[in-house]
């Protein structure tokens, strides 16, 4: 065989391949076709690929490249540390339906999240403790309409690239559709940068699931799922609670045909901090624009969402303390705190879902949430009705797990330290119901707030057993003073 004359200029990133194969200098660059992929279509690459990626991990790393092409891959590719995949533009990599993907691996802690989270052999594209990998370049990864939305059976996938335990992941450029349950799913790993990232799931379900995974940088993401489009979650399916934290994500495109947006949970077994979102476009979701639950015992806490345009959402913004516990180790109950909200707006269609805080009980309320330039736009429409607690499912994180809210714009219910400022809700139809109804709280601040008066509304912020509230420089829409409902309720105005 002839030795591969292997040239890497390190600037430009050209290579100048000869006629055989042979291992190249650690960062060198290896062509798949160089291996035997054929990028025609019908050939299986899998085989070709996974001897791309291995030649570049014996050699200490490098780019495994993908030229212009449609390269099928019916088998699961086994990623290796310090190893790139790069999709030049027009380079596609298919998914099969042969049903010849490894298979899932069994999971002793299945019972504490879905199937889905709980198996990993079973993607396209497959790694577990690896350091320093990416997928990166101009081109597209496509289940191809063949990756399983729900369980899926041996030599089925259900996801295109699942990463468990890895340091140092890049996801940048490239496209992913079609990816089954979900287009990415990350387990337990640290140090992600992600640049210029699109996804469509819209025909099948989740886009980035990132979970247990801490220092993540997120820009210029595009991504439209059915499920759920971006989400942070903590799960058990590694056998821990483990941390989540210090991510940022800017300059995002986000959607959802029937879920969340922009999500934390459901998943909710260890603790969330340090999160700054900013600059997000979110254009549809048919539960939560914005949502934060912790069902299963998480402390969520220093979260900050700044420049957020939502439209199309059931229920912009939802927060609930949940008690499902689905994590192992014996988890209490979880908490919601530290969140900041900056020149916020959204309108909403569709299911009448109105913006809610949701505490689980006078001793795990929901607390120190701060509105500042929140302007939200409600379907409205609704008749007078009664102003007591609606119904609650503890164990369900949906926002119509909670009943018909008494009120068309915020309501709160165990909930303290809540502060809105220049803010504002109003209805795209006259509603009977108050503006807001805060119920079981303490330390409620409604600064400069604008509530849109509804013509049969008994009034339009109702205190109900609330310790210190206070109403200041508000007012209706028509500039009348709002009208308060104290019962049971003191100020500290």
């Amino acid at each position: 065989m002839k030795k591969l004359l292997l040239i890497t200029f390190a600037v430009a990133g050209l290579v100048v391949a000869g006629g055989g194969v042979s291992a190249a200098a650690p960062g060198g660059v290896y062509d798949v076709k160089d291996y035997g992929a054929k990028g025609n279509g019908s050939a299986n690459d899998s085989a070709a690929i996974d001897k791309a990626i291995t030649a570049a991990g014996a050699a200490g790393g490098g780019t495994v490249r993908f030229t212009s092409g449609n390269y099928k891959s019916a088998n699961t590719v086994h990623l290796k540390s310090n190893v790139t995949i790069q999709l030049d533009a027009g380079a596609t990599i298919t998914g099969s339906s042969a049903d010849t993907y490894d298979k899932p691996e069994s999971n002793q802690w299945d019972d504490y999240q879905d199937y889905g989270h709980s198996h990993f052999h079973n993607a396209m594209f497959y790694g577990d403790k690896l350091t320093n990998i990416g997928f990166t370049g101009a081109g597209t990864i496509d289940g191809g309409g063949n990756l399983i939305t729900g369980n899926p059976k041996s030599g089925e996938a259900d996801k295109i690239l699942s990463l468990t335990r890895c340091d140092g992941l890049t996801l940048s450029g490239v496209k992913l559709r079609r990816g089954g349950h979900f287009a990415a799913l990350i387990n337990g790993c640290t140090n992600v940068v992600s640049d210029h990232l699109t996804i469509d799931t819209a025909s099948d379900r989740d886009g980035w699931n990132i979970i247990s995974t801490t220092n993540v940088t997120i820009t210029n993401a595009a991504i439209a799922a059915n499920d759920d489009a971006l989400v942070f979650k903590s799960d058990y399916a590694l056998g821990a609670k483990l941390p989540n934290g210090n991510v940022t994500v800017t300059g995002a495109k986000l959607s959802a045909v029937c879920c969340n947006a922009l999500m934390f949970g459901s998943e909710t077994c260890g603790d969330f901090t340090g999160y700054h979102f900013s600059g997000i476009t979110i254009t549809g979701a048919h539960k939560s624009g914005i949502g934060i639950v912790s069902m299963d015992g998480a402390k969520i806490s220093d979260v900050h969402y700044r420049d957020i345009a939502m439209s199309g959402t059931y229920s912009p913004i939802m927060m609930k303390i949940g008690t499902r516990k689905r994590c192992g180790n014996k988890p209490g109950v979880g908490s919601i705190s530290g969140i900041t909200f900056d020149n916020v707006t959204g309108t909403h269609t569709g299911s009448n879902f109105s913006p809610t805080i949701w505490g689980a009980d006078s001793g795990h309320r929901v607390s120190d949430v701060t509105f500042t330039g929140v302007k939200l736009n409600v379907p409205g429409g609704s008749g007078t009705m009664g102003t007591g607690v609606p119904s609650n499912t503890a164990t369900d994180y949906n926002p119509k797990s909670i009943g018909t809210r008494p009120s068309y714009g915020w309501y709160l219910h165990y909930a303290a330290g809540i502060r809105f400022v220049n803010s504002s809700v109003e209805f795209a139809k006259d509603d009977g119901r108050p503006a807001s109804i805060v119920n079981n709280s303490s330390d409620i601040t409604f600064d400069h707030f604008t509530a849109e008066k509804g013509a049969k509304s008994p009034f339009d912020i109702g205190f109900q057993s609330v310790t210190g509230y206070c109403v200041k420089d508000s007012a209706t829409t028509s500039g009348s003073p709002l009208r308060l409902d104290t019962s049971s309720s003191t100020s500290n105005c």
